[in-house]
């Protein structure tokens, strides 16, 4: 291996041996700063050391054609001080070829395991796919940055909720700690630290009324999904959440005893859910299919479905209830018992709720049923005061004439 006083000159004028493939010019001013020439012509600077484990490493500076000698002379300096440092610029580079993308990210790692374990995984899909994907997807993870973050979410806020534009950095923030966790390369920083939800209102009061079921009711006899007329009143007459119905089995249904049989839910443990006789009505009205477990299965395939958001989309914009989500029809169900004069304890109970607090924010009373409230209590109080101003009022008009 030749040693030379590497300089442009040097670099113009040098050439490989006959007969070699190439050679390595190691420069006698900088540590390790090598001239390889090949014998096609080609010459290239690299820097050689050995890393902190005392493993030779070769780190490419660049090639003649691209990189003049003074600025391949400057970086190899750098290179050699971080190396004195401890440093390894070689395997940092390997490194970084070794992030993943986002998409990268999420398609290895991120869904196969929310899939295992998580109930609400399409919905992380749904997110994924629509809109981080196509905004963030193409990057490694170590090029996310706070700020493209901030203005994706403020990006958001004209066509969504703000409820949805929170779910899209809290789902970018728990893939980020995800990744921290396992150690994946380029997840060092998260860009989601930065970012300041908004401020909402998640106790949404929103609840069917008899009229809007009825719309909707006609809405579901037109879709083109077959199974959603049994999906959208099962949901209304049961109180479930939409995942525990789509992942149902006829196994865990007692019909005889009027009882379904949630293995798992929410909260982690099984829940039993009373059947009203409509519910049941709706269940014998279902098709079946030889070797199909499922009870709302998609026909197509037999397994339960992975959304059921685009007919259901379309039902309710046909309804005239662009806004209504599948969510809403468990928030009528309650809202429709406590209406009913059931107790706040009862509907907890069928919810599947462990503490009555989160049972409130389901119940709210219809204005029909306030009103009548306010009108038995007034009946029981027992004294006509809407005569009794009447009559004062005509007292006064007397007194005023007098005067």
């Amino acid at each position: 291996m030749p040693h030379a006083t590497l300089s442009a000159d040097f670099v113009r004028q040098a050439t490989c041996e006959p007969g070699k493939a190439k050679v390595d010019y190691y420069d006698t001013a900088i540590t390790g700063f090598i001239l390889e020439v090949r014998s096609t012509g080609g010459k290239t600077y690299s820097l050689r050391y050995r890393d902190p484990h005392g493993k030779q490493r070769q780190h490419k500076i660049g090639d003649t054609q691209s990189l003049s000698f003074d600025k391949a002379r400057q970086a190899a300096k750098v290179l050699r001080s971080r190396v004195v440092l401890g440093e390894s610029p070689a395997q940092e580079r390997q490194t970084l070829r070794q992030i993943p993308t986002l998409a990268e990210f999420a398609a290895d790692r991120y869904m196969p395991f929310v899939k295992g374990y998580k109930k609400s995984w399409d919905s992380d899909d749904s997110y994924l796919r629509n809109h981080l994907l196509p905004r963030f997807g193409h990057l490694h993870l170590d090029e996310i940055k706070t700020e493209e973050v901030i203005k994706f979410h403020h990006d958001m806020r004209p066509r969504y909720a703000l409820a949805t534009c929170n779910r899209m950095v809290i789902l970018m923030r728990y893939m980020f700690n995800l990744a921290k966790k396992w150690k994946v390369p380029g997840a060092g920083e998260k860009p989601t630290a930065g970012v300041k939800l908004y401020e909402c209102n998640n106790s949404r009061e929103r609840f069917l009324s008899q009229e809007e079921t009825n719309r909707l009711r006609q809405a579901l006899m037109t879709s083109e999904n077959p199974q959603l007329q049994f999906i959208v009143p099962l949901l209304l007459l049961t109180g479930c959440r939409k995942r525990e119905l789509l992942d149902a089995r006829w196994a865990d249904f007692d019909l005889p005893r009027r009882t379904w049989r949630i293995p798992t839910t929410k909260t982690g443990k099984a829940r039993h859910v009373p059947l009203s006789t409509a519910a049941l009505s709706v269940l014998e009205q279902l098709p079946r299919w030889p070797g199909c477990s499922y009870v709302v299965p998609n026909p197509k395939t037999k397994e339960p479905y992975v959304s059921v958001f685009c007919s259901w989309n379309t039902a309710r914009k046909a309804a005239g209830m662009p806004e209504v989500r599948m969510h809403d029809l468990r928030h009528s169900m309650a809202s429709n018992m406590v209406n009913s004069g059931r107790s706040i304890y009862e509907v907890s109970k069928v919810l599947g709720h462990t503490q009555l607090k989160t049972t409130q924010r389901y119940s709210h009373l219809s204005q029909d049923t306030l009103l009548a409230a306010v009108d038995a209590s007034a009946d029981a109080a027992g004294s006509d005061w809407g005569q009794a101003r009447l009559l004062k009022a005509g007292e006064n008009r007397a007194l005023v004439g007098a005067s």
